[in-house]
């Protein structure tokens, strides 16, 4: 097997740069070897049971006394500086021909990261209160994201209300467990997942300071999901379910793929598609995660065991594996309400936006939601 310490230097840079778990990284390429980690390791074991419709809230109705409870304690909120948003900016910019999604111009003169951005600054404006953005990167969108947003002065955002942070870095493996390298003898560098979202939140030290600062409360979304917006009713509606995590689901479609929420041996938590097992009809769950959370920002400060998840990669023509953590598992550790929201109409939250294909055809819901 390759050793680590025979990789071209700007390879060992970037690992050091980013906070390469070496220990960690031994210790996955060994269960690969093994067989320990597989495709069938990935398999939820338990018994698996389809949630009934009483498993997740509405959103309360337009003009009821709940919407306003819920609003005000939202409003309240954000006027006190509670609220904070953490957008998830990593992987590795392949999806849109090498270019990092959130500096792509998803709407005439104004880039996902733009777009984001703006509804933080119209609501800190609207209700008064500071609210921090935390911009999650990976080793391979960091430059690129930090060059955007100082050409833009931050979209209007003040300058101490930005912190970026880094999730890890890993190495790509072959099935054996050796060190992939290409026809170049060159590694393969990759982020492992959206998992690494709370624990680099708290190494980074962004975490610290939040709270410090009278942060309560984090809206966690994936860029490239511009309906993920910071919400008064939607944050109210988390504050007041007394829930430390809300995990937001929508309506599913024919042709979705993705989490949902399932019962494993009676505790409801987000599965993602690919754990559940062949036999289970995954159609039965009405709803699937969105990837968009509200969180008590105190519950972070601590460690989680979520699971190493095995998955293939075609890299240069060849299969490759890569090791990832999801942070929907949060639901598996934490009191969650489950929110069914909208995914049409303005009032939509989830409009993700995978491939400069997704942003062709919906452009014009798009504008409706950002307007």
């Amino acid at each position: 097997m390759t050793d680590i310490d025979s990789l071209p230097d700007d390879i060992l840079r970037t690992l050091a740069t980013f906070g390469f778990d070496r220990q960690r990284f031994e210790e996955q390429r060994r269960r690969v070897a093994s067989g320990e980690l597989s495709p069938e390791s990935n398999i939820v074991r338990g018994e698996l049971t389809a949630p009934e419709s009483d498993a997740w809230e509405e959103p309360p109705k337009k003009g009821s006394a709940d919407e306003a409870a819920c609003r005000e304690a939202g409003e309240r909120a954000i006027a006190a500086g509670h609220v904070g948003a953490l957008i998830l900016n990593g992987g590795m910019a392949t999806r849109f021909g090498g270019v990092v999604k959130g500096i792509v111009q998803a709407l005439p003169g104004k880039s996902f990261l733009a777009l984001k951005i703006q509804n933080v600054v119209r609501e800190s404006r609207t209700h008064g209160g500071r609210i921090p953005v935390y911009l999650m990167n990976s080793f391979s969108t960091d430059t690129a994201t930090r060059e955007h947003l100082e050409e833009h002065k931050n979209f209007g955002l003040p300058a101490g209300d930005l912190e970026f942070y880094t999730q890890g870095v890993s190495l790509r493996l072959e099935a054996d467990g050796s060190i992939y390298l290409d026809d170049e003898q060159r590694p393969s560098l990759y982020g492992p997942g959206h998992g690494d979202c709370p624990i680099w939140f708290r190494r980074s030290g962004c975490l610290e300071r939040f709270i410090d600062a009278g942060g309560r409360y984090l809206m966690i979304s994936n860029v490239d999901n511009l309906a993920a917006r910071i919400d008064a009713v939607v944050l109210g509606k988390h504050i007041l379910s007394k829930k430390k995590l809300t995990a937001e689901v929508a309506p599913k479609w024919p042709g979705d793929k993705g989490g949902s929420p399932a019962y494993v041996d009676g505790k409801l938590w987000v599965v993602e598609g690919f754990r559940f097992p062949e036999s289970f009809e995954q159609d039965s769950i009405p709803v699937f995660n969105t990837n968009t959370f509200t969180i008590h920002a105190d519950q972070l400060n601590r460690s989680f065991d979520l699971t190493d998840c095995y998955v293939s990669k075609t890299v240069h023509g060849r299969e490759v594996v890569q090791i990832e953590t999801l942070v929907g598992e949060l639901t598996r550790f934490l009191p969650t309400q489950y929110l069914k929201v909208k995914r049409t109409g303005k009032a939509s939250r989830f409009f993700p936006i995978k491939t400069p294909d997704d942003l062709e055809t919906g452009r014009e819901d798009l504008e409706l939601i950002c307007s």
